[in-house]
């Protein structure tokens, strides 16, 4: 039977589906996928939530514009970011839209929760809006009277009767947790960054909007005068993914790790923590935040046309290749920028040259020395090579459970690098000419044997490399048996019969063009 223990929860934020799915949400959902992959091959049953966030003033204006009707629009685009599934190999095992049914009986549930702790008052509320942001702005929030995020939206005013959650009354319970558990928010200066809004006094945020004004959202608990702000509802859908308040899979699952961009920060550590606790919730596991993504050093944008289409990459350049750049080369916490020349650089240099022709090399080398088989060896002294794979192993898990990308990357690659080494100062094709077939099978089984267990460190980064990787040794392992086995050296067994493929892993690209145009 399955324990708490052996159970992993985690979830992205939910994209609003006013526009289509763009290259910083591929970032955030990859980041995800590789740690639900990850937990996977360590033994755990995953629950893996992603979604769409679909109320809200912002799409229901949208979908007016375009004279549709609002759950018909989002139907729409709830679709484009289900696609992404398939389109960047996604593991996720939960799809949640907040115009659910069941999303929004739990909604209404936490309300009532909520209220019944006292937490919910109304009041009036005049305010700046941005609807950009779907949030309220204060002065020291704007530059030059316009919210920063979204300069070419127009500030609104708001003067209406709303509820609000008393947040006040959770000043001193959100910086106990913080300072209880120093890895709540990673990277920690994002934790420093939450602490000292708190330490400034928390005021109570609207968490309603008038019916009358704005329909679209999920109706108050026995109030049909107004409907829930779109934050307090979509902040719900964590836990009713799980099955809350049912029970389902919350009481196994819940807390999980949260992914969300810095300009979620506060959104996801600060208001979503107060009111679990309002709720008589436990707080999140862990909340990791990751930076923005450029465009050749620039914000996207649709009018400046540089927008990055990861649907578009992954066509044109392969799965793969997509989720490496943005693994290895953006920042996991930080901003990063996706840059045509070096994608493809990186492309060429890492997985054409270091991965790619590594495994084509040996590979030929064994149907040509070993008649396609690996080859049997006398004694198998791992030291011999100097080839050391638990400094990868350890970097692997330590980037990983640090929820550190480059770092796990950087180490499997530099081992990588060691294979290239080894063949170029060992010459198996010089040891075959003078006959010594001894050091050709010990040195070749030793690069099968260690692309086996590379295979294994890749499986959460780039999945159907590594699954080709071992098609091509021949074997046959499922990451069901584990890490700890499948680390195991040796495991590699003399006689089988590889297959080497066609085509390499990672065709080099033969055009210096730029990437498909951004649409």
């Amino acid at each position: 039977m399955i324990q708490p223990q052996d159970c992993f929860y985690i979830t992205t934020t939910l994209p609003y589906v006013n526009s289509d799915p763009h290259i910083g949400f591929a970032l955030e959902i990859i980041q995800a996928d590789a740690i639900a992959r990850y937990q996977r091959l360590q033994g755990k049953t995953v629950i893996f939530n992603t979604g769409t966030d679909e109320h809200g003033l912002k799409i229901y204006r949208k979908a007016q514009e375009l004279g549709q009707d609002p759950k018909a629009y989002c139907d729409e685009y709830a679709a484009k970011f289900d696609a992404l599934k398939v389109a960047i190999n996604l593991s996720y095992t939960h799809f949640i839209r907040t115009t659910d049914s069941h999303h929004i009986a739990a909604a209404q549930e936490f309300w009532r929760r909520c209220m019944a702790k006292g937490d919910i008052v109304k009041k009036n509320y005049k305010i700046k809006y941005c609807v950009g942001c779907e949030l309220e702005k204060t002065e020291s929030d704007l530059v030059e009277g316009k919210c920063p995020v979204h300069p070419s939206l127009e500030m609104e005013s708001i003067d209406e009767e709303n509820y609000f959650f008393k947040f006040s009354n959770y000043q001193h319970a959100l910086l106990e947790l913080y300072d209880s558990r120093p890895d709540f928010v990673l990277p920690s200066h994002r934790l420093t960054e939450v602490k000292r809004f708190t330490e400034g006094g928390l005021e109570d945020f609207s968490i309603s909007r008038l019916k009358s004004k704005m329909p679209w959202g999920v109706p108050v608990p026995d109030d049909e005068a107004h409907v829930m702000y779109v934050w307090f509802d979509a902040l719900v859908n964590y836990i009713s993914t799980l099955g809350w308040p049912e029970g389902g899979d919350f009481e196994m699952y819940w807390p999980g790790v949260q992914i969300a961009g810095k300009d979620n920060l506060r959104q996801q550590s600060n208001m979503w923590q107060g009111m679990l606790m309002s709720a008589g919730l436990p707080p999140s596991k862990q909340i990791l935040i990751h930076g923005f993504i450029t465009s050749e050093g620039q914000k996207m944008s649709k009018s400046v046309g540089n927008v990055v289409d990861p649907f578009e990459v992954a066509r044109e350049y392969g799965v793969d290749p997509l989720r490496f750049y943005l693994l290895r080369e953006i920042p996991t916490t930080e901003d990063g920028d996706f840059n045509r020349e070096r994608f493809r650089i990186v492309y060429d240099s890492d997985l054409a040259n270091n991965l790619g022709n590594l495994v084509s090399r040996v590979l030929t080398m064994t149907e040509k020395y070993c008649e396609g088989k690996v080859p049997e060896v006398v004694q198998l002294n791992y030291g011999d090579t100097h080839l050391d794979l638990k400094g990868a192993w350890n970097g692997f898990h330590n980037g990983l459970n640090l929820l550190n990308f480059k770092i796990s990357l950087e180490l499997i690659w530099d081992a990588l690098n060691f294979l290239n080494r080894f063949i170029e100062d060992e010459k198996p094709w010089a040891l075959a000419k003078s006959g010594n077939q001894e050091r050709v099978n010990y040195i070749l089984y030793v690069i099968l044997e260690s692309l086996r267990q590379i295979s294994w460190m890749l499986e959460p980064f780039i999945p159907q490399t590594a699954q080709n990787i071992r098609t091509q040794l021949g074997c046959t392992e499922t990451g069901e048996m584990g890490l700890q086995v499948l680390s195991e050296w040796g495991r590699l067994i003399p006689g089988t019969v590889i297959q080497k493929a066609q085509s390499p892993l990672f065709p080099r690209l033969e055009s210096k063009q730029a990437l498909t145009e951004s649409s």
